[in-house]
C-alpha cells in the first residue's frame, strides 16, 4: 500500500512538473538597465546662460545616476493572445517619508526623501490575427523617432540616450489607447490611435516633451491623437523608418473650463515627422534621424498659458515655440571583429533646437544646441555594455562650451 502511495505521489509531482514547465514556456522575464557617472566640466548654476560671463570659470561638479531600470513581464496565453508589462524605476525611483519635527512644535510633516520616478510604460493585450494584422489595447509604447522605437541602452552609443530627441520628445512616449501593426514581406507598420497631447504642459526648453505627461491620477483625452511608424528592411542590414504623430493639444487639460470664448477656437494643432534608419553589418553599425515638430497657434497657447493658468497649476510658464528640430547620427567599428566579444569605438554629431519662434516671439539663442560625443562600448557578452565617452555641446558664441566626461554599464536582455 505503501509503494502504491509513493508511486501516486511520484506520478502526481512528475505530472505537476510538467504542467508547471509548460506554463513557464508561456512567460517571459526580463528588462534592461544602466548606472552611469559624469563629470561636467562647466557651471550648473540656473543663470550661466543668462550671464555667461560671470559663471565661465565656475568648478566643474559630478554625477551619479541610475537613468533607468526595467522589467518586463509578459505572457502568452495561447491562440493569439498575449499580454505585455513595463514597470520602470527612472533615478532610482521616488521616496517620501513622514516626520515629527521637533523644531516646529512637534508638527507631522511629509518630506520628499529622494527625487526620481516610477512609471507602468507598457500594459498591454494583444491578438494575433494574422502576420499583416494584429490588434493592441491598454498602455503602449508610441513609437514616434528612432528613440521611442529602441530607447533600450544598447541601442544607442552614447553613455545617456541621445540628447535631440530626448530633448523636444516625450521619453519614452508611452500612452493608453488603441494600436493595429503588421508585418508585410519587407514591410512593418504601426497604427495607434492615443490620448492627446497637452498643450499647456509645453515649454520653451522642452517643446512637446512633457506634452504626453499627466499630473493626475488619470490621463485626460479630451482630444485624441494619432501616431503611425513604417520600417522598410528591404536592403540587407538596413532599416529604413518614418513615422509621425497629428492631434490637437489645446483644451486637453483638466478642468476643461475654458470660459474666455476668445480662446474656444484654438486648436494647437500639433504635428510632428521623424525619420530614421539604421544600418547594422557584422562589425560596423550606422544610425541617424531627423525630427521636426509644428504646433499651431504657439503665441496664442503661450499667452494663455502664462496668463490664465494660477502660480500654483503644474504648468511651466516658458513660451512654447512655433517649431523644434532636431537631427544627427552615430558610427561605431567593432575593432575586435569578434561575434562574441565586441569592442566599438564610436562617435556621434547631433543638433537640436527645442524652440523655434513665431515671427512675434522672442527668440532665446541658446537652446540651439551643436553636440559631438566620442567614445568606446565594450561588450563582453552580448547583453553588456561598458560605456565611456567625451562629449562636448556647442551654443551661441556667447555662451560657453559644455565639456563632460561620462562612463556606463547598462545591460539588455531576457531572463526567461
Amino acid at each position: 500500500m505503501q509503494r502504491f502511495i509513493f508511486s501516486l505521489v511520484f506520478l502526481s509531482s512528475v505530472f505537476t512538473a510538467h504542467i508547471a514547465a509548460q506554463e513557464s514556456t508561456h512567460l517571459t522575464v526580463g528588462g534592461y538597465g544602466e548606472v552611469a557617472m559624469s563629470r561636467n566640466f562647466y557651471s550648473d548654476n540656473v543663470y550661466r546662460y543668462s550671464n555667461p560671463t560671470k559663471y565661465k570659470d565656475d568648478p566643474s561638479h559630478g554625477r551619479f545616476d541610475i537613468p533607468h531600470a526595467v522589467i518586463y513581464l509578459g505572457y502568452d496565453f495561447g491562440q493569439g493572445w498575449s499580454m505585455q508589462t513595463e514597470i520602470e524605476f527612472e533615478h532610482t525611483g521616488t521616496g517620501s517619508a513622514v516626520e515629527k519635527e521637533y523644531t516646529e512644535a512637534g508638527e507631522w510633516e511629509t518630506e520628499i526623501e529622494k527625487g526620481g520616478e516610477v512609471a507602468l510604460e507598457q500594459f498591454w493585450l494583444q491578438k494575433e490575427i494574422k502576420p499583416w494584422l494584429n490588434i493592441r489595447v491598454g498602455h503602449m509604447v508610441v513609437p514616434v523617432g528612432a528613440l521611442n522605437n529602441a530607447h533600450e541602452p544598447l541601442n544607442f552609443f552614447t553613455v545617456y540616450r541621445p540628447e535631440g530627441e530626448y530633448t523636444i520628445l516625450p521619453s519614452t512616449w508611452h500612452d493608453t489607447g488603441i494600436g493595429l501593426w503588421g508585418d508585410i514581406k519587407n514591410w512593418r507598420y504601426e497604427f495607434q490611435v492615443i490620448a492627446g497631447l497637452d498643450a499647456f504642459m509645453f515649454n520653451r526648453d522642452n517643446f512637446v516633451k512633457y506634452g504626453a505627461a499627466s499630473p493626475y491620477e488619470f490621463k485626460v483625452a479630451n482630444n485624441y491623437g494619432f501616431a503611425a511608424r513604417i520600417d522598410n528592411r528591404s536592403i540587407k542590414n538596413l532599416r529604413l523608418s518614418l513615422s509621425g504623430y497629428y492631434g490637437n493639444s489645446m483644451h486637453n487639460s483638466f478642468p476643461n473650463d475654458m470660459k474666455d470664448t476668445r480662446y474656444k477656437d484654438i486648436k494647437g494643432r500639433t504635428a510632428i515627422g521623424c525619420f530614421d534608419f539604421s544600418y547594422k553589418s557584422d562589425n560596423l553599425v550606422i544610425r541617424g534621424n531627423a525630427d521636426y515638430g509644428y504646433v499651431s497657434d504657439a503665441v496664442t497657447i503661450s499667452t494663455v498659458k502664462r496668463n490664465m493658468t494660477s502660480n500654483n497649476a503644474p504648468y511651466k510658464k516658458t513660451p512654447v515655440g512655433k517649431a523644434a528640430l532636431t537631427y544627427g547620427g552615430e558610427a561605431g567599428y567593432n575593432i575586435l571583429g569578434k561575434a562574441d566579444e565586441k569592442l566599438f569605438v564610436f562617435g556621434r554629431y547631433e543638433y537640436y533646437d527645442p524652440y523655434i519662434p513665431a515671427s512675434d516671439q522672442q527668440d532665446y539663442t541658446f537652446t540651439d544646441v551643436h553636440r559631438i560625443a566620442a567614445g568606446i562600448n565594450w561588450l563582453p557578452i552580448p547583453q553588456i555594455a561598458v560605456k565611456a565617452e567625451f562629449s562636448e555641446r556647442f551654443r551661441d558664441s556667447r555662451y560657453n562650451n559644455e565639456p563632460s566626461v561620462s562612463i556606463g554599464i547598462a545591460y539588455m536582455g531576457f531572463f526567461k
